[in-house]
């Protein structure tokens, strides 16, 4: 937006100095010449010395005096005011200067301001966190997009191999192409309508309404009850009623992503997945728990972030996109809740999904 030039801060604070140093001088000269006025005789003179001024006399030697305090103030307060002004917005300056940095594409710099606490050190501070999470956004967003470029020409290399294959062989047989081909772009689209989804909550772009997560989850065990059974891997769902507010459609897909993922990164036989639900300290709660493999925490921590499969899960059926806990992760941080994953001891993995009851 283009503005006219103005005066700097630094000025406006030397002349708002300088009017009140100047216009109290004024009042405080002013009140001793109405003392002068009121409390000193007009006559031929008091006093018992030799000298015996009348007020007239301390009228006109007080009037250069007063003039002289005047002009003395008035430059005391420009020269003072200016050096104060500078002392004082020096935090501002580097305030600025760091945000031009950050403008030009630099996150990785901070202010790291000295001193005590003030609000100038609490804005810097404000700033510094601020820069910090842009940077840690920033970085994640680069890995998300560099990962996902590489998902994709995945599906994308293996159908012009296909196709380069099919036209070098003519007697190849067109069906195997067509199923290939069929499951090829079945990936691509189930990954680029997860990215779409990413997208959609990170923009928080959906109408809230009331929700009951046992609901949810009972639809999500029915919906994926089939493939429970032929992975033999036995489904309990238990709970109370957790009504909470949101998107009806993101949360069903949020439960339906945490059975998926605790059936099929479950025990090879006999495995078992653990679908319970209530409320607490005013908070609706839905906690997923399978049976599997021992993990560690460090793994366990790597789970939600994007194309994070774990251990033996790339070349598994039904492994998915690698995108099925951040799309929770993105849900639960659009609903303002918590999601906290942890290792089971037994062995598998224990997910548990915290929601406000009201709208936050």
């Amino acid at each position: 937006m283009a503005r006219q030039p103005g005066l700097s801060v630094r000025l406006k604070l030397t002349l708002s100095y300088v009017g009140l140093l100047m216009v109290a001088g004024t009042l405080l000269l002013a009140t001793v010449w109405v003392f002068l006025l009121r409390y000193v005789p007009d006559g031929p003179g008091f006093g018992n010395g030799p000298f015996n001024p009348t007020r007239s006399d301390l009228l006109d030697a007080f009037t250069p005096r007063a003039a002289q305090a005047l002009g003395f103030l008035l430059v005391f307060s420009v020269v003072g005011g200016w050096i104060v002004a500078g002392r004082m917005l020096s935090p501002l300056r580097k305030i600025t200067d760091a945000t031009r940095r950050a403008a030009a594409g630099s996150l990785s710099h901070r202010i790291e301001m000295e001193g005590r606490d003030d609000e100038l050190r609490e804005l810097a501070d404000a700033f510094d966190a601020m820069l910090a999470r842009l940077e840690a956004q920033v970085a994640e967003q680069q890995r998300f997009a560099a990962n996902a470029s590489h998902e994709l020409r995945t599906p994308l290399a293996v159908t012009q191999t296909l196709l380069d294959v099919a036209r070098t062989d003519p007697d190849h047989d067109s069906r195997e192409l067509v199923e290939r081909l069929h499951a090829v772009n079945a990936r691509a689209i189930e990954l680029t309508e997860a990215l779409l989804l990413l997208s959609r909550t990170d923009q928080r772009s959906f109408t809230r309404e009331h929700v009951d997560l046992s609901l949810l989850a009972e639809e999500a065990t029915e919906t994926l009850l089939a493939l429970a059974e032929k992975r033999g891997v036995v489904l309990e769902t238990s709970g109370e009623a957790a009504p909470t507010l949101g998107s009806p459609t993101l949360l069903l897909q949020m439960t339906t992503n945490l059975v998926h993922n605790a059936i099929v990164h479950n025990l090879p036989a006999d495995g078992a997945v653990w679908v319970r639900t209530g409320t607490r300290s005013g908070r609706a709660w839905l906690t997923v728990e399978s049976s599997g493999e021992r993990l560690t925490p460090q793994l366990v921590a790597t789970l939600v972030e994007p194309f994070q499969r774990g251990t033996q899960r790339v070349h598994s059926d039904h492994a998915g996109v690698g995108l099925g806990l951040a799309i929770v992760r993105s849900i639960v941080q659009a609903h303002d809740g918590t999601l906290t994953l942890a290792p089971r001891d037994e062995g598998g993995l224990s997910v548990t999904v915290r929601l406000p009851d009201q709208p936050a």
